[in-house]
């Protein structure tokens, strides 16, 4: 296994889209492991609220830009002499890319941009944030990673752009690990969550959620309830993450990060509504086309590479989350 703490002291990483909810927690745990971090971002999802307290530190850099202009971006490369690159910068959401489809597609033109620049500089290897949407509307579970190499093909399966946005972008990313010389390894996020995550409706559900029910309003689920998702803590998935950075056996590799665990939206719902408090019962409202029945990873690939699992402490961390949220519920009005 890697020495986490010797492998990153002193590093330069930069961090695309690090003033998101993921990207924000990631600049954290970097900086307490003794890296130095450049953390980018165009705030176009990203908020300056996440990575306020880091703003005036001496071992954090705040570049406000966007990754697909390369000009910007290769300045960055030659002023700071990046060792590591998690590329996290994308536009997300499920309900702003079924609004705007065609809003995902300059994220290939970040994938290439940013690939191109650090091969050219030898950065030690790049991360990159996929997604369980990955997947499409593949049923056959638990999901494996090597089940997905034909769906770039079947173009059908998959409920928008984004899926397939993420897709190319693992096989570029591949590409220049195979045949470049620049290692990479792309990770497939199941559904995180925890402290700074939106609760708007362009957020997502467990954030969706606590905001109704501190709102005094009953989560509203789509359909039956009975859709499942893998809920990973955001501190789990940047651990992972860290990890797969460092270990040199992913190179290369698309790997599920997740629990492995299947939760319903009516669990979760009826988990919140515990831990709340209050009276309230859902209120369920017609499915969406777009919605993902059943969704769980297979995370063997995952624990045989990065030696390490995650422990199912659902209910202590969505209690975790809740607490944040109901503290710090006035910046989430967005």
């Amino acid at each position: 296994m890697a020495n986490i703490e010797n492998d990153l002291k002193s590093k330069n990483v930069l961090v695309t889209g690090g003033a998101g909810f993921i990207g924000s927690n990631l600049c954290d745990k970097l900086i307490s492991l003794g890296a130095a971090v450049i953390c980018l971002d165009n705030f176009f999802t990203g908020k300056k609220d996440n990575i306020s307290h880091l703003i005036g530190q001496e071992n954090f850099v705040l570049k406000e830009g966007d990754v697909n202009q390369p000009e910007f971006l290769e300045k960055i490369f030659d002023e700071y002499n990046i060792d590591y690159v998690f590329h996290y910068a994308a536009v997300l959401g499920v309900k702003r890319v079924t609004e705007n489809p065609l809003l995902v597609l300059p994220d290939l033109d970040g994938i290439r941009h940013l690939l191109r620049i650090a091969q050219a500089k030898k950065v030690k290897k790049i991360v990159f944030a996929s997604s369980s949407e990955a997947y499409g509307f593949s049923t056959a579970l638990p999901l494996k990673e090597d089940d997905g190499q034909e769906l770039i093909a079947n173009q059908s399966n998959h409920a928008h752009l984004y899926a397939l946005i993420k897709l190319i972008g693992e096989k570029i990313m591949k590409t220049y690990n195979d045949h470049y010389g620049l290692p990479t390894v792309s990770l497939r996020f199941f559904n995180v969550f925890g402290p700074r995550q939106e609760s708007s409706a362009y957020g997502f559900v467990v954030g969706v959620f606590i905001k109704q029910i501190l709102d005094g309003q009953p989560p509203t689920i789509y359909g039956d309830g009975y859709q499942t998702r893998d809920f990973i803590y955001i501190d789990d998935n940047v651990r992972l993450a860290i990890q797969a950075l460092l270990e040199e056996k992913t190179n290369g590799e698309v790997i599920n990060i997740g629990v492995g665990r299947q939760t319903t939206i009516v669990d979760l719902a009826e988990r919140l509504l515990r831990l709340s408090g209050q009276d309230l019962r859902p209120v369920f409202i017609k499915d969406r086309s777009y919605e993902i029945k059943y969704r769980s990873p297979d995370v063997t690939k995952m624990r045989r590479l990065l030696g390490d699992g995650i422990a199912d402490n659902l209910d202590d961390n969505l209690k975790k989350t809740y607490e944040w949220y109901r503290k710090n519920m006035f910046k989430q009005k967005a």
